[in-house]
């Protein structure tokens, strides 16, 4: 039994490359959240929201739980239709009897899937709608930019999906036959490889690229490149390949990029004026009548 805790290190390579980022997306996910509880004009210390975060997920590890606590989205949501904080305590204490009880299963019997799923389209439609909305205008497209990853490794799951449910798979296919019928995808692949940093990173690039400021841009394409280089953005497993890079000619696009940025950030015309990042203040969202 202790040699089983164990085993499974063989395939941590494949693990980390989903939990590093993973791991980083949680902990921007709750500050953004944080900061989306602010738009709404609700304030939270980020230091403890962060901190109650970990604490309460890490108990909840060694109980047996695999699942991490998190600081959901939709605040403004949630506050525009009236929900407090019972509306939290009553949701946890709903969960706690059902597992309690044992009736999870049979609610998820009785209860099909497609009555529950509308729930994951309100909250993207907020999560999108508020990326939007309090962020400047010009940021736009950093946040298309930054979403391209996610919606590549989404596409490269449903074709995946559908070869499986035929009994077959993308390398049995034939790659070359799939991008002949326009299927492109190794490039999903790639794109959406670590979709959590690579959207970040490129988000990142975008917004300072917009702002003028190359510095801080040819930073974030820099650490995109020693990213890319061990597999944690644009590969299936954290490695170095043969010495070269899990995917070299990414990476070296991402030096490219950094090298030019630097440039441009020791130019007359890119080190004359920065522009600063602002925001219009936000309002606050009043409860539903």
């Amino acid at each position: 039994a202790f040699d089983h805790v164990f085993s499974g290190f063989q395939f941590l390579g494949i693990i980390l490359v989903t939990a590093i980022p993973f791991g980083i997306y949680d902990l921007v996910e709750a500050m953004d959240n944080v900061e989306s509880a602010e738009a709404a004009g609700d304030h939270y210390p980020t230091t403890r929201v962060l901190t109650a975060d970990g604490v309460v997920s890490l108990i909840g590890c060694l109980m047996g739980n695999p699942f991490i606590n998190a600081v959901y989205i939709g605040h403004p949501g949630w506050k525009a239709m009236g929900g407090r904080i019972g509306y939290s305590a009553a949701t946890g204490l709903m969960v706690i009897v059902l597992c309690w009880f044992g009736i999870v299963a049979l609610l998820l019997a009785l209860i099909p899937i497609v009555a529950i799923s509308p729930i994951l389209l309100y909250i993207g439609m907020l999560i999108g709608a508020q990326a939007f909305q309090t962020t400047p205008a010009s940021h736009a497209p950093a946040i298309v930019l930054a979403m391209t990853p996610h919606l590549a490794a989404w596409a490269k799951v449903q074709i995946d999906g559908a070869l499986g449910a035929a009994g077959t798979s993308a390398a049995a296919v034939g790659i070359d036959k799939m991008a002949n019928m326009g299927v492109l995808y190794h490039g999903l692949e790639l794109m959406g490889g670590g979709a959590i940093l690579s959207g970040l990173v490129l988000g990142a690039i975008a917004v300072f690229v917009i702002e003028k400021q190359f510095l801080n841009a040819a930073g974030f394409a820099a650490a995109g490149a020693v990213l890319t280089y061990f597999g944690l953005m644009h590969g299936e497993a954290i490695g170095i390949g043969k010495g070269l890079g899990v995917t070299p000619s990414i990476s070296l696009a991402y030096a490219m990029v950094a090298g030019l940025l630097y440039v441009c950030a020791h130019s007359p015309a890119g080190a004359s004026e920065p522009k600063t990042m602002t925001t219009e203040p936000h309002g606050k969202l009043e409860p539903a009548e």
